[in-house]
């Protein structure tokens, strides 16, 4: 990608990858690919394509192909890390919930400082039952050209308006106090680095919750014990096991779950008493299937364990059938896309979702509002 397109961010979020070949490739986060970045970010402060503002928020559109006449629309601008709840301060009302790991929120924290600006945005959701936040975002739209707009390679249409009238952004400010809280989506490292770093803002965009879209996150799995003709059998002691027929599977529904062992497609659905419906992160199917199949009857107990293999939404089920038809994995799994109310109740509780359990799409580009940090 950045052989084909010279100008992309990525030159300067991923400097290591900056190069004229594969070979050259550096090691992320080397201190000759660290300087590279805070070089290549000056370039792109100083390019044509580059505007400076100061003192704005700005309304975000991002319109997916598949959905024209739904656009999801934001509002961007600085959050507060005083604001993200934490051990040490339980009552803040960003609520994570995403284990950090710290060596990859202090990576960020490395580029974030070597180019003094924040590039990665963070995606939070908020309620807004009133709809009011959202009548807000839609108006501006309306009653505004846009900045710039870009189209990336998945064919998304991203619109950007930078607000910096001091009576809109006053208003926007205000309907985002007017909500008791908000849920981290994407970003929740980028927004660790910015605390790490001791710095007061980090960068956001804020969506209402009910026009977010969850995509499914998928497994292939690369062990197997149990030999394939006993393994339904065995599977049968926590789900129920049908047959289903029509080719690769991808459920829909909560709590169906999708198996491919090389010969067939099976749904699997948890019998009653192997979760506890009333923890929302038990709930969650990518949970029931990490306890109940992979560490019960695969003996892989750690969701972290190399032999598994975390598929994201932008690839189907085909092709998950077409890696274990190639002998490179010996299953695949296909779960059902987590709901936002169970995302929310997982915030709710103050628990963590299951590792790698949601893909939301569209995804936020970076590289087209950038903070400065001087």
């Amino acid at each position: 990608m950045l052989q084909a397109r010279p100008h992309s961010v990525l030159r300067a979020t991923m400097p290591h990858c900056h190069v004229a070949n594969v070979d050259a490739i550096d090691d992320d986060g080397s201190e000759a690919s660290l300087a590279h970045a805070r070089a290549e970010m000056q370039q792109l402060i100083n390019g044509p394509l580059t505007r400076e503002i100061r003192n704005l928020v700005w309304v975000y559109e991002i319109t997916r192909p598949e959905r024209p006449a739904s656009p999801q629309l934001g509002l961007g601008g600085m959050a507060l890390t005083s604001e993200i709840r934490t051990p040490e301060h339980p009552r803040g009302v960003i609520i994570r919930n995403e284990g950090i790991r710290e060596s990859k929120a202090r990576g960020r924290a490395r580029l974030t400082e070597a180019t003094r600006a924040d590039m990665g945005t963070v995606n939070l959701a908020i309620d807004d039952t009133t709809g009011l936040f959202q009548a807000a975002l839609e108006s501006h739209a309306r009653g505004n050209a846009p900045a710039f707009t870009a189209t990336d390679e998945t064919g998304s249409r991203h619109r950007v308006w930078p607000v910096d009238d001091p009576t809109a952004i006053a208003r926007f400010r205000a309907l985002l106090a007017a909500e008791p809280r908000a849920y981290v989506a994407d970003g929740n490292h980028r927004s660790a680095a910015a605390a790490l770093l001791g710095y007061p803002h980090y960068l956001a965009v804020f969506f209402a919750a009910k026009t977010m879209t969850i995509a499914p996150y998928n497994r292939l799995v690369d062990a197997s014990a149990v030999p394939r003709g006993d393994l339904i059998a065995l599977l049968r002691t926590n789900f129920h096991v049908d047959p289903q027929p029509g080719g690769a599977y991808q459920p829909e529904q909560t709590h169906d779950v999708g198996l491919y062992d090389g010969t067939r497609w099976v749904r699997l659905r948890p019998k009653s008493g192997t979760f506890d419906p009333r923890d929302a992160a038990e709930d969650i199917d990518a949970a029931i299937v990490q306890r109940r199949f992979f560490a019960d009857v695969l003996h892989v107990a750690d969701a972290r364990d190399d032999r598994l293999t975390f598929v994201g939404a932008n690839r189907d089920a085909h092709w998950l059938q077409k890696e274990v038809d190639s002998g490179r994995f010996r299953l695949a799994v296909t779960l059902p896309p987590v709901t936002m109310r169970q995302f929310v109740d997982v915030c709710l509780q103050d628990k963590l979702m299951p590792p790698k359990s949601t893909w939301f799409v569209p995804k936020i580009r970076s590289g087209l509002v950038m903070a400065l940090l001087d």
